[in-house]
């Protein structure tokens, strides 16, 4: 708003006059910018519960959603829990446990195929929309070796070939590499010659985390340190001592529990914030 234009026309003698007189006043006045809204949500390997819903919703825009196997598990409690996470109000964050670089030393890109046709037909089975952007979910940080970087882009290629869109959740934390340093969050992004990719990025180093909490004002994913983010986790648990060991907010078991569930219940979680209520356009 500016002060200065908020004169009724009929002031003005000349029509004229008074539009070079606002032509000049944009000009010359900076425009303010608008802050961009930002979303907390929530995941974990492990389904909460349906008792937990309502509760947990209350803090929350959206929840992460496995569509295979969760990182050491051998089965997936989130199937068939769309319909209700939808119906209380969710958004989603939808994942695809991606291979170790120990799985992936014989034709790479061939399993990245293989594994994109299976994330995009498990979404389907699930209830997701076309377009819905899944999550490829890499555990291992640091710069991506030739092989990974192949399974990436095949896995990338095959999810946007199958109707749907693909995302990347992997560190933003950056790792010593000689004099200077690199995450792999950026390395995939130099390298992927113009593949559409929407970035979730962990990054739970105090700052730029402000640590266990639910601020009423979410930060932005750009305060993470990689700018095109839309989606930063900045909390995880268990707490990671290496990176997360000065950040203040944990228990005393060094998990992350959200407001208003009993830690007795052990439903700790990761804590994510997002540009939207909404962050895979999986309603």
């Amino acid at each position: 708003m500016f002060p200065l234009v908020t004169r009724s026309l009929s002031r003005a003698r000349s029509t004229g006059v008074f539009s070079g007189f606002c032509f000049l006043l944009a000009t010359l006045l900076p425009i303010p910018s608008v802050a961009q809204s930002a979303y907390l949500g929530f995941d974990r390997n492990d389904y909460p519960g349906d008792e937990n819903l309502k509760i947990l919703r209350q803090t929350f825009s959206y929840a992460g959603y496995w569509l295979n196997n969760p990182p050491g598990a051998t089965s997936n409690s989130w199937v068939g829990k769309r319909p209700l996470l939808e119906s209380t109000g969710f958004g989603f964050l939808v994942l695809f446990n991606g291979k170790l670089d120990a799985q992936l030393q014989h034709d790479a890109a061939a399993l990245g195929r293989s594994d994109g046709k299976a994330a995009a037909a498990a979404a389907k089975r699930e209830g997701f929309p076309a377009h819905t952007i899944i999550f490829l979910d890499l555990e291992e940080g640091g710069r991506m070796l030739p092989e990974q970087k192949a399974y990436v882009y095949a896995w990338v290629d095959k999810v946007n070939a199958s109707g749907f869109r693909a995302g990347v959740y992997c560190s933003g934390i950056p790792v010593q590499e000689g004099k200077s340093t690199v995450n792999s969050a950026d390395d995939i992004r130099a390298t992927a010659h113009g593949r559409d990719i929407t970035f979730w990025v962990v990054q739970d180093t105090c700052p730029p985390s402000p640590g266990c909490g639910f601020p009423k004002h979410a930060p932005s994913p750009g305060e993470s340190g990689e700018r095109y983010a839309d989606i930063w986790q900045f909390v995880r648990s268990p707490k990671q001592p290496e990176f997360a060991g000065k950040c203040p907010g944990y228990n005393a078991d060094e998990n992350c529990y959200p407001p208003g569930v009993d830690p007795a219940a052990h439903v700790h979680i990761d804590v994510n914030t997002a540009t939207s209520a909404d962050p895979s356009h999986g309603r």
